[in-house]
């Protein structure tokens, strides 16, 4: 398991009975996780005093309860000179998935150690922290995603950590339509990050699995990858899809036309109460053979 162990403003304190008991920059928030099966003491004393806890409904769903009024606003917090807007929202997230912070650090290291300009695409691109990174470490990307709302997020968390002046597209569409358009204009690109949902909806309505789609979205996004890429990032939170399969995806699309090689693994954050890492998703890397 790769473990985003960087954090400074950023601790899971907990967990138990599929919770987890966490730190966001001073905010200390209860937030639900059905991989946390364990039945453990809940020693802490923050359990009972925490600003936000968020409870799931019987009917699907759920609210926040607040302790107090701060985690109803938004707040920041750093991940060394990138900055976010946190804020708790109707569906348990808070605008960042701190486990991904050991992709951003990859792509940064590819970007930089490349010695060329670099163009990304970053597809379902949410709000913002992987396009930050690759545009902090001098990537040049264009950031796609269908919520107008989370590209406004987005581009605020650019200005927060200085990069608004950045070459950066800022795309709101559908990514497997704009995907099709850059093939058309003969667009290309160098790394592509991808970070699908586990469920969605097509352009008439109609519902999609990422199971079902992922290959054939993979397949899609190849063909606008330059000639000599450098990476390619596949990430899912999708329990049915293991980093095996996301790796075999990424190994029989990617390597059969531009070599390369192939990693796979779950991504995870440290738990401070047990030392033990807490699995937060899935990775599947295909980068350029060193």
């Amino acid at each position: 398991m790769r473990i985003a162990d960087k954090w400074k403003q950023y601790k899971i304190l907990d967990t138990s009975t599929e919770e987890k008991l966490e730190d966001w920059n001073g905010v200390r928030l209860i937030r639900p996780d059905p991989q946390i099966i364990w039945k453990t003491p809940k020693n802490e004393p923050l359990w009972k005093s925490a600003d936000g806890h968020y409870h799931r409904s019987s009917s699907g769903g759920g609210s926040w309860d607040y302790r107090n009024s701060k985690p109803k606003d938004s707040w920041t917090m750093s991940y060394g000179d990138l900055k976010f807007r946190i804020k708790p929202t109707g569906f348990k997230h808070t605008g960042l998935f701190p486990e991904q912070a050991v992709n951003w650090d990859f792509m940064r290291e590819k970007i930089r150690e490349s010695g060329r300009q670099v163009n990304v695409l970053n597809l379902f691109a949410y709000t913002g922290g992987a396009t930050l990174a690759c545009a902090e470490a001098g990537a040049a990307v264009c950031h796609v995603d269908a919520s107008k709302g989370m590209v406004a997020w987005a581009r605020e968390n650019a200005a927060l950590s200085g990069l608004e002046d950045r070459p950066v597209r800022w795309i709101v569409d559908d990514c497997e339509k704009f995907v099709k358009r850059e093939i058309r204009r003969g667009k290309k690109y160098d790394g592509i990050v991808m970070d699908p949902p586990s469920y969605g909806r097509g352009s008439g309505g109609e519902i999609w699995k990422l199971e079902d789609s992922i290959y054939d979205l993979v397949e899609l996004c190849s063909q606008v990858l330059a000639d000599e890429p450098l990476f390619f990032l596949l990430n899912s939170y999708t329990t049915g899809l293991s980093p095996a399969v996301m790796a075999y995806i990424l190994d029989s699309i990617l390597v059969k036309k531009f070599g390369g090689k192939v990693s796979s693994d779950e991504i995870g954050l440290p738990v401070e109460s047990s030392g033990m890492p807490l699995p937060c998703g899935s990775t599947a890397i295909w980068q350029k053979q060193e």
